[in-house]
């Protein structure tokens, strides 16, 4: 069906395999094509635009859809003609960041955009200077311009009520202007990116393949570790690279072990945001044993440093598999424990039940993922529609709710950590003898690699074209609140501002996690953020 709609369409077929098909559609056609592949149940998963002049071609965006029914990513190159690109916005709301993104970052116009605004860049940046064009260094440091005044139009029956860039709710500088009559939300405005660290341009610019998933393992100081499996699927996926089975259920174990951690933090800042403190307490006594497991298997609490390309560093022996067994026989039984409690106690229940509801049409819409989508009735997860790792070899259930309210989302999260204790059982059960690593391989010249994985937060995506001397020519990393980010403004409509710090909290946003260039005071010429996200900034609850 995929194929059918692209031929229609005078689309030019680059690969089609088993888990992608790279097609090049004409300009005049991409919003047509667009349309129909989200008609066809295929939601938007990112927008990349990529400089290719130095591939002896020019300015293109590749727009990446996500197909749960033909089990494949589908990747729509179309090319600039004169920097101008047909906005595939209005027919599909969720690429509105990522054509933004690419205005901003490349320079590329999109003809038709509803909302042709900033989306990174900082107010005072000059025009015309695109950080991820080939010919800007990255160690530039360009002048401030003065910024255009904005006119807001005030409603004076409304109160604003802005909440952050730095704000008691929010762990991390993100900013949202919350506009209300009495005590109810009746519009909601989200503004990022004040956290941006040159990530992309670094990776691009000065690193290697083989680098790069240390790197990639501090987009999140979370779940880092499936960014970098994300990043080393990409390059395994353009070089065609076959990684020993063992390795691929170690990933899987330190996949599950990472999502058992992140959703026990983030139900330790939920019952904090809810006032139930001895909660917080209980369920990040029970992740700190899965932070200790952690440093057993690699020798780290967090950025374990195990992915490398063709496979991971170290073995799992049978000791180590028995005190994993150990931990998460008690764990287990403690978090059911907890649970039994929390549903139990109505005043929890009624500050979740019915607030912060994203209807399924909006939320496929928008292109959100993981618990965010499947509290909302949309049954997607990586891990099944696009098996990776030892994923495909394991049995397991995705849970889905169609309330799409803030408790549909503890739900979800609570069935996946129980869910979590059975795969890590499973794999330990069946993790097999041989080699941890295939290190025979050679990188080809501008080859295209996607790699995809279920982040604890949900839908991870790598796209990467390599370069010639081991090196990347575009890396782009998506994460998950990227794209759930932008379903917040629904949820908080006809609310109460009390709840406004829950529902936010609700969709575990990574704010760091979704930005990735630099901070550079303008005024002073001085770089003011560039590195590791953990190192000055707290990610939300972490």
């Amino acid at each position: 069906m995929i194929l059918d709609i692209l031929r229609k369409n005078d689309a030019e077929v680059i690969r089609h395999d088993e888990r992608l098909i790279i097609t090049s559609v004409p300009n005049e056609k991409l919003e047509e094509v667009a349309k129909e592949l989200f008609s066809a149940n295929c939601y938007y998963a990112t927008g990349v635009g990529v400089d290719e002049r130095g591939m002896s071609q020019g300015f293109a965006i590749y727009h990446i859809f996500n197909s749960e029914n033909e089990g494949k990513y589908i990747v729509i190159k179309t090319f600039a003609r004169n920097l101008t690109i047909p906005s595939i916005t209005p027919v599909i709301e969720g690429a509105n960041w990522a054509e933004r993104e690419a205005m901003d970052m490349i320079g590329i116009k999109f003809d038709g955009h509803p909302e042709p605004e900033r989306l990174i860049l900082p107010d005072d940046w000059p025009e015309g200077l695109h950080p991820l064009r080939k010919d800007f260094p990255y160690n530039k440091r360009p002048p401030s311009i003065k910024p255009k005044s904005r006119v807001k139009k005030k409603d004076p029956n409304t109160i604003e009520v802005p909440v952050g860039p730095y704000h008691p709710a929010l762990h991390e500088p993100e900013s949202f202007e919350l506009y209300i009559k009495g005590e109810e939300i009746v519009e909601a405005k989200y503004k990022g990116f004040h956290v941006h660290r040159g990530m992309e341009k670094l990776a691009e610019s000065r690193m290697t393949i083989n680098q790069i998933p240390f790197l990639a393992e501090r987009i999140c100081g979370i779940c880092g570790f499936t960014h970098s499996c994300a990043y080393c699927q990409a390059v395994e996926d353009a070089a065609k690279i076959d990684v020993p089975e063992r390795a691929l259920y170690i990933r899987t174990l330190l996949l599950e072990i990472e999502r058992i951690h992140s959703h026990l933090l983030w139900f330790g800042v939920v019952f904090h945001l809810l006032g139930f403190e001895s909660g917080f307490m209980h369920t990040w006594r029970i992740r700190e044993d899965f932070m200790n497991l952690a440093e057993i298997l690699t020798g780290n609490r967090k950025t374990y440093g195990m992915n490398l390309i063709g496979g991971v560093r170290r073995a799992i022996d049978e000791s180590k598999k028995r005190k994993v067994m150990r931990i998460v026989e008690g764990s287990k039984r403690d978090t059911v424990e907890i649970f039994d409690n929390v549903m139990g106690m109505r005043e929890l229940l009624n500050r979740m039940e019915n607030v912060g509801v994203l209807p399924k049409k909006e939320a496929r819409g928008i292109g959100v993922v993981g618990p965010t989508a499947r509290g909302s009735g949309i049954d997607t997860d990586v891990r099944i529609d696009h098996p990776y790792a030892a994923y495909g070899e394991l049995e397991f259930k995705v849970p889905v709710y169609k309330t799409g309210d803030v408790l549909s989302r503890v739900l979800v999260r609570y069935e996946e950590v129980l869910e979590s204790f059975w795969i890590i059982e499973q794999v330990l059960d069946q993790l097999p003898q041989g080699d941890i690593i295939n290190e025979n391989y050679k990188i080809p010249e501008f080859a295209i690699g996607l790699g995809a994985t279920e982040a604890p937060r949900g839908e991870d995506v790598h796209f990467l074209i390599t370069e010639r001397e081991n090196k990347v020519y575009r890396w782009h990393p998506r994460a998950p609140t990227y794209n759930n980010l932008p379903a917040l403004p629904i949820m908080l409509v006809g609310e109460k501002l009390a709840d406004a710090p829950v529902i936010i909290g609700s969709i575990d946003p990574c704010f760091s996690c979704t930005d990735h260039v630099s901070i550079i005071d303008a005024e002073r010429g001085k770089i003011l953020w560039k590195g590791p996200l953990n190192e000055g900034v707290r990610t939300w609850g972490g």
